[in-house]
This record gives C-alpha cells, sequence and structure tokens, in this order.
C-alpha cells in the first residue's frame, strides 16, 4: 500500500495550505491516486475554521497515521524549487523517526520541481514567462526574478539558472533579467544572494520605467502574499524613486501548468528512475 505526499515548508497564511491543497487535488485527479497535502512545519497552527474547516496536515504525524493504516511506501513529492535544507537535512531526519516505529515502511523523496542535473527542462522557465507577459506592454521591460533567498548556495544556483532561461525565452520583450533575493544572511558567505531586491531596485538600471518582477514564490504567505515584505520592499522603492513602476507576476503555484512538472517528478519516482533521496524499508531484526 502506498501513501503519496505533496510537501511544503509550511507557512501560518491559511492561503499557503489552501493552495497546497488545490495543487495535491489537481495532481491526485493526474495521477489516479490520492495525493495528500501536507506540510513540514507550521500549518498546523493555524485555525481550522479558516482552512474550511479542515486542519491542515504536518508530513510526519500525517505519514504516521498512513504507516498504522497499512501503508508501507511512503513517496514525497517536494512542493519546492530546488533541494533545501528542509528537504536534504530535516525531512530525512523526520522519516528515520517514523521508520523506528515503523521499519517495514520505505520513504522515497521525489525530485524538486528544478532537477538540476536531470536534463534541460525548460518547462518552468517557459511558466515564469507566460506570467511576464501576462504584463507586457509592446515595449520592452524590465524584468527581475526574486525568491526569497537561500543559505544553500545550491537553490540560490537554481534561480540564477531560471534567470538565465527566462531572459532566452522572453528574448527582445526584456530589456534584461535580473536574479535577486528578496533577504539573505548576514556575512560574507552568503554573497551568493547578492542582489538583494532592494538594492536592486535602487541601481541605475532598475529605478526608473516599469519593471516586471517574476515571482519565483510558490503560495502566497508572508512573503509573497497581498501585503507580504515584497509588497513592502516595492512600495518602499518607489516612494524613493518616483519615476519607478512595478508590477508583480503570479505566483509559480498559482499556475496551472505546475502540476505537469509535479507529475513527471512523482512518475519518476513511483518508477525508480530518478528522485532525491531513498530510506528503504529496515530489515528485520531476528528476535
Amino acid at each position: 500500500m502506498r501513501a503519496i505526499f505533496l510537501v511544503d515548508n509550511g507557512s501560518l497564511r491559511p492561503a499557503a495550505t489552501l493552495n497546497l491543497r488545490r495543487v495535491a487535488a489537481a495532481l491526485s485527479q493526474q495521477i489516479g491516486e490520492t495525493v495528500q497535502a501536507a506540510s513540514l512545519l507550521h500549518s498546523n497552527k493555524i485555525p481550522a475554521d479558516q482552512l474550511d474547516g479542515t486542519p491542515a496536515l504536518t508530513l510526519g504525524p500525517a505519514a504516521e497515521r498512513s504507516a498504522e493504516q497499512g501503508a508501507t511506501e511512503i513517496i514525497v513529492v517536494p512542493f519546492f524549487f530546488g533541494p533545501s535544507k528542509a528537504l536534504t537535512g530535516y525531512l530525512p531526519e523526520r522519516m528515520a523517526t517514523l521508520q523506528a516505529t515503523f521499519p517495514n515502511v520505505s520513504v522515497r523523496v521525489a525530485q524538486p520541481l528544478v532537477d538540476e542535473r536531470g536534463g534541460n527542462d525548460l518547462r518552468l522557465a517557459h511558466l515564469l514567462a507566460d506570467n511576464v507577459r501576462e504584463h507586457l506592454n509592446g515595449k520592452p521591460t524590465r524584468v527581475a526574478l526574486v525568491d526569497h533567498g537561500s543559505p544553500i548556495a545550491e537553490v540560490t544556483a537554481v534561480r540564477n539558472r531560471l534567470a538565465g532561461q527566462l531572459s532566452a525565452l522572453l528574448a527582445d520583450d526584456a530589456l534584461c533579467v535580473a536574479a535577486a533575493s528578496m533577504e539573505r544572511r548576514e556575512g560574507e558567505e552568503y554573497r551568493f544572494n547578492e542582489p538583494l531586491l532592494e538594492n536592486l531596485l535602487n541601481s541605475n538600471e532598475f529605478q526608473a520605467g516599469p519593471v516586471i518582477l517574476a515571482m519565483l514564490f510558490l503560495s502566497p504567505g508572508r512573503h509573497a502574499g497581498e501585503g507580504g515584505d515584497i509588497d513592502e520592499i516595492c512600495r518602499a522603492a518607489q516612494k524613493r524613486h518616483s519615476a519607478l513602476s512595478v508590477v508583480t507576476t503570479k505566483l509559480v503555484g498559482e499556475h496551472p501548468d505546475v502540476v505537469d512538472i509535479l507529475y513527471s517528478r512523482l512518475r519518476q519516482a513511483i518508477d525508480g528512475e530518478r528522485f532525491l533521496l531513498e530510506l528503504p524499508a529496515l530489515p528485520r531484526t531476528p528476535h
């Protein structure tokens, strides 16, 4: 018996959980099996009455419940862009705790949305280009691809790769495509996150004229949601520079085509073709 989970990092904002559920339902329909929406952390603190009366799931307890009900195979589909520490550190540790109680359960984690070594998949870049083109008015426009910012260089490399692909796809529709982070940790070792969005919008190239902010975020929350951190950064920049006009795109996780990419990652994991990590069932110990 198999249990499949679409997993995000987790948010205290109801809109993030509702979006995760919507995408999980679409993925369920495409794969022909139930895909449960679960977060690694946080979302279980949201009052159920803000989630249509159904409490949010976190992966640990949800996976244990599936194991209790007879699941011997758990597949996790990351709703993540790249191999963040949550996937490579916290997740295997949490699943090892599950296996300590249910040693007969195997766990396989699919690749994130961007599989750096899995071939030249341009689908996510095409999705970003679709979102940008909704705001083009016939004139070449500057585009900033912004993500949260990560302490993991490999995650930032995913963003930079997408910025290059997006630049190629937009071609003459974009004056330029620049990558930026919403925030970064202090210290020289995290300089790979530069430029910060705040600083990019202060630069000579970006402080005047229209700028389209391509949002490399999956679900609305305190960063990417209405009135969130990105909104505040853009409002402050437009206040400083009267000639600057910033418009933000839809989020990646709100585009219907994201389900096709998730389906591919799930299918690869089910078939054993490609996956991020695997925790085989533990061998039985003789009594």
